[in-house]
């Protein structure tokens, strides 16, 4: 059905190392994996095996989960991208840090793996918008701190000149060529 792999951190993992909780949900308990370095594992490759047929409307959504806290998503993959690399922000533990069951047993990560509609789903990599979305953020940002310098007040307005997105363009231009770690800056 599917396969993972923790780039630089192990083989292949087919969906044996995982404990199906029922015909479309799966958990890998990272605990057995890793320990407590859970939090070490920062990307996870997903694929969909050969000879496996999802149906075009359904995709196999991750999930990971920190001891004590909820589930969050990371992306999915489908048919039409059958496979992925999805960055794992591991959520902050709950409020114990590590949290104690009543056997006795500690709470671990864990990744889960379940079949969804994809239409449920708000993307197929959760990560990658939010970086893009940071992106933005932080160009507007300089752009704004740029314009501010050469702003002035009129009344309840701000004037600025008016070739100043040009200068603020040529000048961003500039830096990323003279310096390749300048837009590395602008990324998570």
């Amino acid at each position: 059905m599917f396969g993972v792999v923790f780039p630089n951190r192990s083989f292949p993992i087919d969906i044996s190392s995982f404990s199906q909780i029922d015909t479309v949900h799966w958990i890998l308990d990272m605990n057995t994996f890793v320990g407590e370095a859970y939090d070490q594992i920062r990307e996870m490759c997903i694929f969909l095996l050969n000879g496996f047929t999802l149906p075009p409307d359904k995709a196999l959504a991750v999930y990971i989960q920190s001891p004590g806290s909820a589930f969050l998503f990371c992306g999915a993959v489908a048919l039409s991208r059958p496979s992925a690399v999805l960055s794992l922000p591991w959520p902050e533990p709950g409020v114990a840090g590590q949290l104690q069951l009543t056997d006795g047993a500690v709470a671990s990560a864990k990744i889960g793996v379940s079949v969804e509609d994809l239409s449920s789903l708000p993307s197929l990599d959760v990560v990658a918008e939010k970086r893009i979305e940071h992106l933005a953020l932080k160009v507007g940002e300089n752009l704004f701190n740029f314009m501010q310098s050469f702003c002035g007040v009129d009344g309840s307005r701000l004037v600025v000149p008016m070739d100043i997105l040009d200068r603020w363009f040529k000048k961003f231009q500039e830096k990323a060529k003279r310096d390749p770690e300048y837009l590395k800056g602008f990324v998570l």
